[in-house]
């Protein structure tokens, strides 16, 4: 199944109808004065959380969404019907965005949660409802107003506990096959995971988290390198992130500056994710060049600030039942209520800006500092 986890759609509700002109006919009330009715109310463009979906391929399929019109005033008091609601399901997850303004709409992140994003119009007032002592045979009525009509842009975040976050080739998709029912494609080259894979973790009775494999985040991720942003914004939702990193055959890769590569890819895409809990493991340890290496990773690590390092290996299991339970202890003391409201493409977008501007005032005072240094280079010759 194809992965899709942004859109943009174009959303229209219903337009009220008009209100109706009309007067009683009938033999018995010469003078049965004015009947025409009210028009409906237009249908409302719904947008319905639901589990069962996992992407918004469906949506893919269908670019214009439109309510049903409201049916226009009769005569007789009759009131026209009201316009149907268009209730389209998305994934839970879903944020919607305004396409023009970059503003967020609505935020689905629990099921069957729903929310009206276009509001239909309302149904004008026919001519009974005109009628006064001074005017009792009114022509004139309402038209019903029209319906709201916006362009959106819908982005999927995945909704899991714990996201594995790491270089490419570390074993994140060995590592989610060997805990759960997942069954991500598994090579022995870079960027094997295309889409984001998910799966559940038990660990008995009751206890159980949900893991997200995010493709391999690198060096430049927050500004499009690699898979880039288009997966950096399924972090968003994890409240724990899990950190692998291990020994690559590349000479000129490092575990310990993989690692601090990864937290200032996150930090520079969201500042949230810098306060993210944090658990970091070194994977493979069924390899001798990584068991040799472990001494000096924590070392290292340490003088970051980071306390523990989870050694572990997939294919022997050694160390994998100390990774889980470290991991729903950290779950336990971070629920989902107290994580922060995600960084919208606006404020991400000034946060780029600046970094954009800061990056160009220090090139500036380099370059003042090399004019510098070339003036003291002049003076000494002379």
């Amino acid at each position: 199944m194809q992965f899709i986890d942004e859109i943009e759609i174009e959303a229209a509700a219903g337009n009220g109808g008009n209100g109706a002109v009309a007067f009683r006919r009938e033999s018995h009330r010469p003078l049965g004065g004015p009947s025409g009715g009210n028009g409906g109310n237009g249908g409302n463009v719904v947008l319905h959380a639901h589990d069962r979906l996992t992407t918004l391929l469906d949506l893919g399929y269908r670019r214009r969404i439109r309510a049903q019109e409201g049916e226009n005033g009769r005569g007789k008091d009759q009131y026209g019907a009201a316009g149907k609601d268009e209730v389209v399901q998305v994934p839970v997850g879903t944020q919607v965005y305004d396409a023009e303004t970059g503003e967020l709409l609505a935020d689905l992140d629990q099921h069957d949660q729903k929310v009206v994003i276009c509001k239909g119009g309302l149904g004008g007032r026919g001519n009974m409802h005109f009628a006064t002592p001074y005017d009792r045979a009114p022509r004139r009525a309402e038209d019903g107003t029209p319906g709201e009509r916006k362009m959106l842009r819908l982005e999927l975040k995945l909704l899991a506990d714990v996201g594995l976050v790491g270089y490419p080739n570390v074993g994140k998709s060995t590592f989610i096959a060997s805990v759960s029912r997942a069954r991500p494609k598994i090579a022995d080259y870079p960027f094997t995971t295309l889409v984001p894979n998910l799966g559940v973790v038990s660990l008995g009775d009751e206890r159980s988290f949900v893991v997200a494999d995010i493709p391999g985040i690198i060096e430049g991720a927050a500004e499009g390198a690699g898979l880039g942003i288009r997966f950096l914004r399924h972090v968003e939702r994890n409240r724990v992130l899990l950190h692998l990193i291990t020994v690559d055959p590349d000479p000129e890769r490092d575990p310990v500056k993989d690692y601090d590569v990864l937290v200032r890819e996150l930090a520079e895409f969201s500042p949230t994710l810098a306060e993210r809990p944090v658990i970091v493991a070194v994977s493979k340890t069924d390899i001798p060049e990584v068991v040799e290496a472990l001494p000096r990773i924590e070392e290292e690590l340490a003088a970051r600030g980071v306390a523990k390092v989870y050694p572990f290996s997939s294919a022997t299991r050694d160390g994998m039942q100390e990774l889980l339970l470290a991991i729903e202890a950290m779950l336990k003391a971070n629920p989902r209520e107290s994580m922060p409201a995600p960084v919208t493409p606006v404020e991400r977008q000034e946060l780029r800006r600046r970094r954009g501007a800061q990056l160009d005032d220090d090139l500036e005072g380099d370059e003042d500092l090399d004019e510098g240094l070339e003036d003291e280079d002049f003076d000494d010759d002379e």
